[in-house]
């Protein structure tokens, strides 16, 4: 193998790693967005656990935040709770943060 041979592995070995992280995180921020809105929506923990799951499943609807935002959004709603958007959006970029600083080096 040449240098080029190498580098080029060693870029996709790179890329392959922080996928994987940006997954870990997005799962992460989930996790504690899924326990935030449980608690204000007066969940127990089993409810939580699969609340949880339901915020991860309505991530994947598509690219981005904002079906994530949608979901939490419209239980709120569902429950009759004024939660502000920008408290959700506040809490969900904590919810980030939170995530990235689990993993962190």
């Amino acid at each position: 193998m040449n240098t080029f041979d190498d580098r080029e592995k060693a870029f996709e070995k790179k890329f392959q790693i922080d996928e994987e992280l940006q997954f870990k995180i997005a799962a992460r921020t989930n996790k504690y967005l899924g326990e935030w809105a449980s608690s204000i929506l007066g969940k127990n923990e089993n409810d939580t656990k699969s609340y949880i799951q339901e915020i991860i499943k309505a991530d994947m609807e598509e690219a981005g935040k904002e079906d994530v935002f949608r979901k939490i959004s419209r239980d709120f709603k569902k429950a009759s709770l004024n939660i502000e958007e920008s408290e959700i959006r506040q809490e969900m970029d904590k919810a980030f943060s939170h995530a990235k600083n689990d993993f962190k080096k």
